[in-house]
């Protein structure tokens, strides 16, 4: 005899919408095993990068390996286990967790830095290149302005001392040619001083052209750098003017007898464009944002590594599940944590103490269920159930109800029949 009502259940909209929850949950922690994966790959890809610019590849590898499965391990075994229970072998967890995290995160940042700071860096660098040209270009302009100053200066002299000269006041006149006026002698070396002054001051001027023509080339290459499609070509006119610069101002600085400006040395193109090279000196000009690209990816390894709950290495099989239901309907005391988990008490009540009664199969049930990862110790005298311990339960205990349904029903059919 068929009961209507279990049919309607069975096939109604309700039990339809639980069964693709169901589904979709369980899809969810089925695709969190691929993705803790990835995770762990990627994280350890980094961590390798940095790792490896220390010590040997081979060792980075393996050391590598070691991290990301101490941290994978070490997570999913924190699920498992409380404080309480174990306080000892739960800080060792934390602290191993702690170390692999650390080490992890500390060699990933080399990479993520790299990426985040490399176009920084590039900036940097030419922000280096035009601080030290405009240094060197203000100290030529500094020592221009004096020797265009000085040479007016003797230009001014020599014209004062021809036209004194020619008026005859000069004070190196002797007194008997004083106040005579005109081209004398005396006029003719002086005048002869004066154009040859003006002639240094015409060619220092076309010198000083020549030097502003080879400033506008540098300022010119040194905005293209940035811009240009042949950066080395570029960079290699850059530095062949910065030469040429230097050579007419040090020729120019030492006919006049004056000190040349300190001349910085320019970096090469390949240390221009040299990358990023891991070293703990990044730490110095250290990244928000690579560190916290870094700790992100071990964040969610662990996180999803502890949210993921199949910590049993295998099924129980049919006779274990039977053992299992029968013993733990032996315990008693039951509650609900403050994980929302199914909780009860392993120790004997006062009673069975009274009565010496052996709870040894129980009890080997719960060392059973433990060690699968079916059950997780939260004291020396209580266990939770763990997520994947409920399914089984729930269809032992359907599995109870409907033999005891099928039982009523048969025996109400009996006493019809009778």
């Amino acid at each position: 005899m068929n009961n209507p009502s279990i049919k309607i259940r069975s096939t109604g909209l309700g039990y339809f919408i639980n069964r693709i929850q169901t589904l979709f949950v369980s899809m969810l922690r089925i695709w969190t095993i691929p993705i803790v994966l990835m995770l762990s790959l990627s994280s350890g890809f980094t961590t390798y990068y940095g790792l490896s610019h220390f010590i040997t590849p081979w060792i980075a590898l393996v050391i590598t390996v070691a991290i990301q499965s101490i941290i994978v391990i070490c997570s999913l075994e924190m699920a498992g286990i409380h404080w309480k229970a174990n306080r000892m072998r739960y800080f060792t967890v934390v602290a191993s967790l702690s170390v692999a995290i650390a080490a992890s995160v500390t060699f990933s940042y080399f990479k993520f830095y790299e990426i985040s700071e490399q176009e920084t860096l590039h900036i940097n660098r030419l922000n280096q290149l035009r601080q030290q040209t405009k240094d060197y270009l203000d100290g030529i302009l500094q020592v221009k302005s004096r020797m265009l100053h000085q040479q007016k200066l003797d230009l001014e002299k020599a014209s004062l001392d021809a036209s004194q000269a020619y008026f005859g006041t000069h004070n190196q006149i002797a007194p008997g040619y004083k106040n005579q006026v005109g081209e004398g002698p005396f006029w003719r070396h002086y005048n002869q001083i004066y154009q040859e002054k003006k002639q240094v001051l015409q060619q220092q001027e076309q010198a000083f052209q020549a030097l502003d023509n080879n400033i506008r080339l540098l300022q010119t290459n040194l905005n293209q750098l940035d811009v240009t499609n042949d950066p080395e070509a570029t960079y290699s006119q850059f530095l062949k003017n910065y030469q040429d610069i230097q050579l007419d101002i040090n020729q120019l600085a030492s006919s006049m007898g004056m000190s040349l400006p300190d001349a910085p040395l320019l970096m090469t193109y390949k240390q221009f464009i040299e990358e990023v090279k891991p070293s703990f000196a990044m730490w110095r000009g250290f990244s928000w944002f690579a560190f916290a690209c870094a700790a992100m990816v071990d964040f969610f390894t662990v996180l999803l590594s502890y949210r993921l709950e199949f910590t049993a290495p295998g099924p129980l099989t049919i006779q274990e599940e039977e053992l299992v239901f029968e013993c733990l309907r032996q315990f008693t005391e039951f509650r609900i944590n403050e994980n929302d988990e199914l909780e009860m008490v392993i120790e004997k009540s006062e009673l069975e103490k009274a009565r010496r009664y052996s709870d040894w199969s129980r009890m080997f049930v719960v060392g059973l269920l433990l060690s699968r990862g079916f059950l997780r110790k939260v004291d020396d005298r209580t266990v939770e159930f763990a997520p994947n311990l409920y399914p089984l339960i729930a269809e032992k205990m359907s599995d109870k109800i409907a033999a005891l349904k099928q039982k009523a029903v048969t025996a109400t059919g009996v006493v019809s029949h009778e």
